[in-house]
């Protein structure tokens, strides 16, 4: 009786533990898992990595890999949550061109400024619409995207403007991704064209205090020296008002940016929390906010009831808003006065940030004074000052490994 119970036992262990002959067989690799309709389908592939795959609604099978089995369950499971959060027949039917025209009312007009919106509006109805509007928003595909480009380009529109014209399809995109319309980004995909960047060379120490001399006297003197010692740029500049500078203190906010539209000027709020801050004011700037603000009372004395009581900092002999082009011509005639190079007005901005480097600032303070949002916009834009940097931590560094002469 026990010899019964042990050889049962026995038959159980070797069914189990039994290793297969050498020359068995390779089994196949698992079959994938049966599932409903429109469930999904989940197998493994045979190098070991598992798949999730579903259809998106429009034809095309989206597929996701993993590495083990948990994490293909999840991964089809986000699948099927994005293929159902739209109806099949609302991925069918809607067109490139409808879907733009929701996105530019419903997405980008309550986000960006009036400015931002009139130029994505003008990119959408004069060159993505006519070119794409028709075709199916499920069925856009990359090489779509580039022929436009391709086209854009050989029709003579710049490069720049053609790599603007991807960048604003990409944002609009990227909406329909969010709302389960789409599972991939065409206009990522495409191949950008290779825009020529503007070389920015800005204005060394030496000539920044020739263009400070030259400007000296000016009715805008504290304007051009404000602009080149805080890097603030040149909306922030024109719409900075006098609630907003603290002489006393030595401090100004800014909380707005002037912006002309349809030729009405207004103040607007910065687009990013980084680029609302406070800025210390060194003793240069504040002694020539002091003469401008004296100069401008006595303007406004002799204007009289014709005087536009805005507030502004920098504004006309009447108090209305300065004229942006105008303050940069004024500024091309004091470079060339001096015999400075040409500058864009915000290429001041790089010559602040070159000579905060250049005194040790540390760049993370350099991009809180000009209000970028990421610390490589400062490293990356102000990168021809780096090897002066360099070569003075390399002396630093000779000076420690040098030997004591005490002994």
């Amino acid at each position: 009786m026990a010899d019964l119970v042990v050889a049962t036992t026995d038959s159980r262990v070797d069914s189990k533990y039994r290793r297969a002959p050498a020359d068995a067989p390779v089994p196949p690799p698992p079959r994938p898992v049966r599932r409903g309709h429109r469930e999904g389908s989940l197998y493994q592939r045979r190098d070991g990595r598992w798949v999730a795959a579903v259809s998106d609604g429009s034809g095309r099978r989206v597929c996701r890999y993993r590495r083990s089995r948990a994490e293909a369950d999840a991964a089809l499971a986000d699948l099927l949550k994005t293929a159902a959060a739209t109806p099949p027949m609302m991925r069918e039917r809607s067109t490139v061109g409808g879907f733009l025209l929701s996105w530019l009312e419903t997405t980008a007009r309550p986000t960006v400024r009036a400015s931002t919106y009139i130029s994505y509006a003008g990119i959408v109805h004069q060159h993505l619409i006519p070119e794409l509007g028709r075709i199916r928003l499920a069925r856009l595909a990359p090489q779509d995207v580039q022929a436009l480009l391709d086209r854009k380009l050989a029709c003579g529109l710049s490069a720049r403007r053609v790599d603007y014209l991807r960048g604003v399809l990409q944002r609009a995109l990227n909406q329909a991704i969010r709302r389960g319309l789409l599972v991939r980004n065409p206009a990522a995909l495409a191949r950008a064209p290779g825009a020529p960047r503007h070389r920015i060379r800005p204005l060394d120490a030496d000539e920044v205090r020739r263009l400070v001399a030259a400007i000296r006297g000016d009715r805008l003197e504290a304007l051009y020296t404000l602009a080149v010692v805080t890097g603030m740029r040149r909306g922030e500049v024109l719409g900075l008002r006098w609630a907003d500078v603290d002489l006393d203190r030595g401090m100004l906010r800014v909380h707005h940016a002037m912006e002309r539209l349809d030729g009405t000027y207004r103040l607007v709020e910065p687009p990013s929390s980084r680029r609302r801050r406070t800025i210390a004011l060194p003793g240069t700037v504040l002694r020539s906010l002091r003469v401008h603000r004296e100069s401008q009372q006595r303007e406004r004395v002799r204007a009289g009831a014709d005087w536009a009581d805005g507030g502004l900092v920098f504004a006309t002999p009447l108090g209305r808003p300065l004229d942006a082009t105008a303050v940069t011509r004024g500024l091309h005639r004091h470079l060339e006065r001096s015999g400075l190079r040409p500058q864009r007005f915000d290429d001041l901005r790089h010559a602040c940030a070159s000579l905060l480097l250049a005194q040790g600032v540390d760049p993370r303070v350099v991009m809180g004074i000009l209000g970028q949002s990421r610390l490589t916009l400062t490293l990356t834009a102000d990168s021809h000052v780096l090897p002066t940097l360099t070569a003075d931590a390399a002396e630093r560094i000779d000076r420690v490994l040098e030997p004591d002469p005490r002994g």
